[in-house]
């Protein structure tokens, strides 16, 4: 017998269906990860709707077909070796896991966002996600690369440098270049020379990301 969860579930798979959301893997893992765990109390019924969602420490738990946007350009393979820049809610770190991920570190540069990201995720998937607070714009201050998959949970005026740098050969960074308002998709691929190529994808509405270790929070 179907259970009002997984119902709801499916609803709301099929809601980003309808959306313009077509990667299988990338369904299936917003289907198996409830984005309410992960979003704040006052909000959690919300957390079914294609809305960004207010975060503490002044930040945005980003809109569901956004998320699914950048996962699916990622296009993680089982066993990956991930680094996130940008944990924030720890969603995005739950469903990298959920699509095969074989580690995801993540760097969150507010404590308080950090903790609270590590504890939404269910214990078996703490086994395999390091949830770090510090500054992941910042060269010399992320975790030993290199890196199958880089998710970049963010729009940034330009992409680091030393960000594409620790891609494995033939790895893939995925984040947005431009202001919250008229960002777009951008994928960087590390081919086995050496060499990266970009190639830009549709717009997305993707909240900045701040560079610095927050101090307070």
């Amino acid at each position: 017998m179907t259970t009002d969860g997984s119902i709801e579930d499916a609803a709301f798979v099929m809601a980003l269906r309808g959306r313009g959301v077509r990667d299988t893997d990338t369904l299936r893992a917003m289907e198996r990860v409830p984005r309410e765990r992960f979003a704040p109390a006052r909000h959690r019924d919300l957390a079914r709707r294609d809305l960004a969602l207010p975060l503490p420490c002044g930040q945005t738990m980003t809109a569901p077909t956004i998320v699914a946007a950048m996962l699916a350009a990622l296009g993680v393979r089982p066993g990956a070796r991930i680094l996130e820049i940008g944990t924030g809610s720890g969603y995005a770190t739950a469903l990298l896991l959920r699509l095969g991920a074989g580690h995801v570190h993540s760097v969150e540069r507010y404590a308080l966002l950090a903790e609270d990201a590590y504890d939404n995720l269910v214990p078996e998937d703490r086994v395999q996600a390091t949830v770090l607070v510090g500054d992941g714009l910042c060269p010399g201050r992320l975790p030993t690369g290199p890196f199958d998959r880089i998710l970049v949970n963010g729009s940034l005026a330009a992409m680091p440098a030393h960000l594409p740098a620790l891609l494995v050969p033939g790895g893939r960074l995925v984040g947005a270049l431009g202001t919250a308002e008229t960002a777009r998709l951008v994928v960087i691929e590390a081919d086995a020379t050496g060499v990266f190529h970009e190639r830009f994808g549709a717009r997305l509405r993707l909240a900045p990301l701040t560079p610095g270790r927050s101090r307070v929070l």
